[in-house]
C-alpha cells in the first residue's frame, strides 16, 4: 500500500519551520519521527525559516504569510486567522490520511479540515492530532497583548471539537485545557518533550583544563542564568561558564559576569545541527529556572543535556524532578538560590567520575524512554491499533476516525 500522508501544520508566526530554538527543533523532530514511520510528510506553515538541516532539505513546506497589519495589534490576528484559514484549503486539497497541527492561537485547520472532509469526502478516513505545547491564551494575555481573547478561545474550543487525539506536553498544560473541553471531545494524553539519540551523541570532557559548566538557551530572565552567574561568583572549586544562546537579557548578563569578575564563554546563538559541537569537552550542565517561573512546559534543554551523557544541575520545579533523577543522573536544587546551585555544580566538579557515571545514567535514560519515536507513539497511542508503538503505516480498513 502507498505510504501514510502526513500534513503537518504550525500556524504560529512566532515559529519558523526551520529555526534555532526550541519550537522549530520540536517541529523538525517530529518531521523525523513521523518519517522514520514511513509517512510521507508536507508542513504547512506561516514562516519557513532559512536553518534548513541537510536531512530535511527535500521536505515539502507550503508557506502562507501572515499579512503584514502595521502596529495594530486587533490587525495582526485578523492577519493571522487569513492565514490559518488558507492554510486550513491548502491541507484540504491534498486530502492528507492525517492531519498533526501545533496549537497555536486563532488557528482553526483542523476544524475547518474535518468540517470540508464532511461536506465534500465523508468517505474520506483522516486522523486529527492536536498538539499543545503551552497556554497560548493566557501567555499572550499576560505577556503581549490580546486584542480578541473570545476568537481565541473560540478557536481553541473549535480545535479541540475536531480532534481525535490531544497531546499536550506537560500535566499544567493539559489541566488548562481539560478546563476548555466540551462533552464529546476526545480526553487529553501528556506527551512530554523527548530527544533525538542519534543527533546529540555523548560528550567526553576535557579533564585537562578548568572543567567547563554548560547552558544552553535564549537568555531571557525566565532561565536563571543571572542565578548561574552568581553560582560561579560563589564556587569552592574552579569552573568556567559556557553560555550558548542569545537574547535580550545577554548585555546584562554580561555586565554582571563583570562585576563579579566572573569568566563566561558567550557562544551566542547555534544551529540545533550545531548543538553537539557547542557542548564538546563539558563536564556538566546547568538548568537554573528561577522561583518566578510558572513552569507549565517541557524543558528541551534538560533532554538534550541528558542525551549528550551530561550530570544536569537544575532547579527542583515543575515536570524537572520527573526527568532528572536526583543523585542518579544529575542533581536538583532549590530555585533561585545560587548558593545551592554554587553547592551542586562544585560536587560534581571535584568529583568528574561521579559526574560521568550520572551522565552515562542520563544518556541510558533518553535512549530507552525519551527519544522522540516515544514521543509520536505516546501521541498516537489513544487512537489503539494500528498507530501505537512500533506502527508504520495504517492497514487497510483498521482504523476509522471518529464520526463528524
Amino acid at each position: 500500500m502507498s505510504a501514510l500522508r502526513v500534513a503537518y501544520v504550525c500556524a504560529d508566526p512566532g515559529i519558523p519551520v526551520f529555526g534555532t530554538k526550541g519550537a522549530s527543533v520540536h517541529l523538525q523532530e517530529l518531521v523525523r519521527a513521523w518519517r522514520s514511520r514511513g509517512a510521507d510528510v508536507e508542513v504547512y506553515a506561516v514562516r519557513r525559516g532559512e536553518d534548513v538541516p541537510a536531512d530535511l532539505a527535500d521536505l515539502t513546506v507550503h508557506v502562507v504569510p501572515v499579512a503584514r497589519a502595521g502596529s495594530d495589534p486587533a490587525d495582526r490576528e485578523v492577519a493571522q486567522q487569513q492565514a490559518a484559514a488558507e492554510l486550513a484549503q491548502r491541507v484540504l486539497a491534498a486530502a492528507p490520511d492525517v492531519v498533526h497541527e501545533r496549537y497555536s492561537l486563532f488557528s482553526t485547520v483542523l476544524s475547518r479540515v474535518r468540517g470540508g472532509l464532511a461536506g465534500a469526502h465523508p468517505e474520506q478516513d483522516c486522523a486529527m492530532v492536536l498538539e499543545v505545547n503551552a497556554p497560548l491564551v493566557d501567555e499572550q494575555r499576560a505577556h503581549r497583548v490580546l486584542v480578541d481573547e473570545g476568537a481565541a478561545e473560540r478557536a481553541l474550543k473549535a480545535q479541540l471539537s475536531a480532534a481525535d487525539v490531544v497531546a499536550c506536553v506537560s500535566e499544567p498544560v493539559a489541566a488548562w485545557i481539560r478546563t476548555r473541553l466540551s462533552p464529546g471531545d476526545p480526553s487529553v494524553t501528556v506527551t512530554p518533550n523527548g530527544v533525538n539519540t542519534d543527533r546529540i551523541r555523548p560528550v567526553c570532557p576535557d579533564l585537562s583544563t578548568v572543567p567547563v559548566v554548560v547552558f544552553v538557551g535564549t537568555l531571557k530572565p525566565w532561565h536563571g542564568v543571572d542565578d548561574l552567574i552568581r553560582a560561579a561568583a560563589l564556587a569552592r572549586v574552579p569552573w568556567r561558564l559556557r553560555l550558548v544562546g542569545d537574547g535580550p537579557e545577554r548585555a546584562r548578563l554580561e555586565e554582571l559576569a563583570g562585576e563579579l569578575d566572573v569568566e563566561v564563554e558567550m557562544v551566542g546563538a547555534v544551529a540545533p545541527e550545531q548543538i553537539p559541537g557547542a557542548l564538546r569537552g563539558a563536564l556538566v550542565a546547568a538548568a537554573p529556572y528561577p522561583e518566578r517561573v510558572d513552569h507549565y512546559f517541557s524543558p528541551l534543554k534538560i533532554y538534550e543535556y541528558a542525551a549528550a551523557a551530561l550530570p544536569v544541575v537544575a532547579s527542583r520545579i515543575g515536570q524537572i524532578p520527573e526527568v532528572v533523577q536526583d543523585g542518579r543522573t544529575g542533581l536538583l536544587v532549590p530555585p533561585s538560590d545560587p548558593r545551592a546551585l554554587a553547592a551542586a555544580i562544585d560536587r560534581l566538579v571535584a568529583d568528574p567520575a561521579t559526574a560521568q557515571q550520572m551522565g552515562a545514567a542520563a544518556r541510558a535514560q533518553m535512549e530507552s524512554a525519551h527519544s522522540w519515536t516515544h514521543v509520536l507513539d505516546a501521541t498516537l497511542a489513544p487512537l489503539g491499533a494500528p498507530w501505537g508503538p512500533g506502527a508504520s503505516a495504517p492497514k487497510e480498513s483498521s482504523w476509522l476516525p471518529r464520526t463528524v
